[in-house]
C-alpha cells in the first residue's frame, strides 16, 4: 500500500529543514548571482528537482504573481527574471542550485558532503509518490498544477 502524501505545507517544511541544514554545513561556497548558472544551453545543465522541491519553488514562483511558465525552449531556468537579470526565488531556489557546479561560487559540493541531505529530499518524493528527481522545468509545471488544485 502507498503511503498517504504529506500535505504540501508538510514538504515544504521539510524540504528548508534540508536546505538550512545545507546553509549550517562547513563548506566554503559563496554565490555572487552571475547567473551564468541559470543559462541552461550556456552550462550544458539542466537541475533536477524532487517533488517536495518543486512544490516549494511553486509556491515561491506563484508569491511572484505568476501561475504558469514562460517557454523555457531558450535554455534559461523558469526562475530567471529576464528584466531583474537574478533568480524570482532565489531564497527558496532548489537544491541544485545551492550545490551545483559553479566555480565562481566554489565548484560543486562533494556528494559525501550533502549525500544524507540528498536522500532525505528522495524520502519526501517518495511521499509524493513520485518516481525521483526530474528536469526543473517539468517538475515545476507539475506542482503548479497541484498547487491549482490544493
Amino acid at each position: 500500500m502507498k503511503p498517504h502524501a504529506p500535505s504540501i505545507s508538510d514538504s515544504i517544511m521539510a524540504v528548508r529543514a534540508v536546505y538550512r541544514e545545507l546553509e549550517e554545513r562547513p563548506v566554503e561556497r559563496t554565490c555572487l548571482r552571475r547567473t551564468e548558472c541559470c543559462q541552461f544551453k550556456l552550462t550544458g545543465k539542466t537541475p533536477y528537482v524532487t517533488a517536495g522541491e518543486a512544490l516549494l519553488a511553486a509556491k515561491a514562483f506563484r508569491a511572484t504573481g505568476r501561475t504558469r511558465l514562460e517557454n523555457c525552449a531558450d535554455g534559461v531556468c523558469p526562475f530567471f527574471g529576464a528584466s531583474t537579470r537574478s533568480c524570482l526565488i532565489y531564497e527558496d531556489r532548489p537544491f541544485a542550485c545551492r550545490t551545483h557546479f559553479c566555480a565562481a561560487a566554489g565548484g560543486p559540493y562533494a556528494r559525501r558532503d550533502v549525500v544524507d541531505l540528498v536522500k532525505r529530499l528522495e524520502e519526501v518524493d517518495l511521499l509524493w509518490g513520485a518516481d525521483g528527481a526530474r528536469p526543473i522545468a517539468a517538475a515545476l509545471n507539475t506542482a503548479l498544477e497541484r498547487c491549482r488544485r490544493d
